[in-house]
């Protein structure tokens, strides 16, 4: 492998996750003050200020796990394939949960949509276990801090109206 890929190929991987996670920012700087902070929230909820670099450094932390899987297995078409369609079908539950929250203001959905993130990455972490144990126990922090974005979407679902049509 020439050198260009060995640097090109970790790097996509890495930068990857983070293009769905700028493009939500938008959503979620837009409608922070507006909107999100006028529900009713829990006293538990991180502070704002705590989100952009927490899900920044998720990104860049499971990107470069689903690149261990992807060297260790062979690539797309190896062993890794399940896992790197689990990994991808995650990032992209990831991706539209910002919109469909801070954007449309779908409390249910949301809900529902990041409980399905949620065994997603379950799943996800699972299968990177049969490919990459590595890969896989660093994934462990992602499924923790989506654990508390669960319950905190949870509690803003159950304690604050539902958005009817404008």
């Amino acid at each position: 492998m020439d050198v260009t890929k060995q640097i090109w190929i970790p790097v996509t991987f890495t930068v990857t996750p983070m293009i769905g996670g700028v493009i939500g920012g938008i959503f979620v700087r837009k409608n922070i003050k507006v909107w999100y902070e006028t529900l009713n929230l829990p006293s538990w909820r991180p502070p704002n200020y705590m989100f952009a670099p927490v899900w920044t450094t998720l990104y860049i932390v499971m990107g470069y796990a689903s690149f261990m899987v992807y060297q260790s297995g062979g690539g797309f078409f190896g062993s890794a394939k399940l896992s790197l369609a689990l990994y991808a079908s995650q990032l992209v539950l990831n991706w539209a949960w910002s919109p469909l929250f801070f954007e449309f203001h779908q409390l249910k959905w949301s809900f529902i949509e990041i409980c399905g993130l949620w065994l997603n990455v379950f799943g996800c972490i699972v299968a990177f276990y049969e490919i990459n144990k590595i890969a896989s126990f660093i994934m462990i922090p992602y499924l923790g801090w989506l654990t508390l974005a669960t319950s905190l979407t949870y509690y803003i679902y159950k304690n604050n109206p539902e958005k009817t049509s404008d």
